[in-house]
Parts: structure tokens; sequence; C-alpha cells
């Protein structure tokens, strides 16, 4: 399994819409899912500062992501660019293959 963990600071005044379009049934999950491999994203809030967010997406392998990458990335990139508002800060964690 291959996974990819990025950190979100969410805009305070939009966090609803970072939460359901991040979320496990957002726009992003949506985008993912037409991507052979796709095994889901989960978002996680911070316990200790409720303003920080993980998510998790998992793929079957490093190379169906990049399949995916490469047929969407146009789409990809779209979706990047509308989201942008909805973060204050964003950041790839990790990426990790189990072995």
């Amino acid at each position: 399994m291959y996974r990819i963990v990025w950190e979100f600071e969410p805009d305070v005044a939009r966090l609803a819409e970072f939460e359901r379009d991040y979320g496990s049934e957002g726009v992003w999950n949506a985008l993912f899912r037409r991507g052979a491999g796709y095994l889901g994203t989960e978002l996680v809030r911070s316990p200790t500062d409720p303003s920080r967010y993980l998510t998790v997406d998992r793929w079957i392998s490093r190379s169906a992501y990049e399949a995916f990458h490469a047929a969407f990335r146009e789409e990809y990139a779209a979706l990047d660019a509308r989201c942008a508002a909805l973060t204050r800060t964003e950041r790839l964690v990790s990426t990790a293959e189990e072995p």
C-alpha cells in the first residue's frame, strides 16, 4: 500500500467547506475514485491543535497513484487551485510504502 499524508490549517471562516471537500465523501475523494487502485482517504483533526488537520490518501501502490496523477493532471490542478482558498497552509508531510 502507498500512503500520502498532507497537513492543513484550514481558513476558520471556511472550515465547513474544507471538511466537506477534503472528507471521505468530498470532491477530492470523488476525483481520486476515478483512478484505478484508489483505496480511500481519511481526514483527521489533531486532538491537541484543533486548527490542524491531516489527510491520508491510500493507494494500492505508488505506480497506481502515479498513473492516476498522469491521467488526471489537469483535473487535479484545477481542483487544487479551487480549494486553495479553503486553507491557510498546506504541506506534504510524508509518502510511504509498505515493505
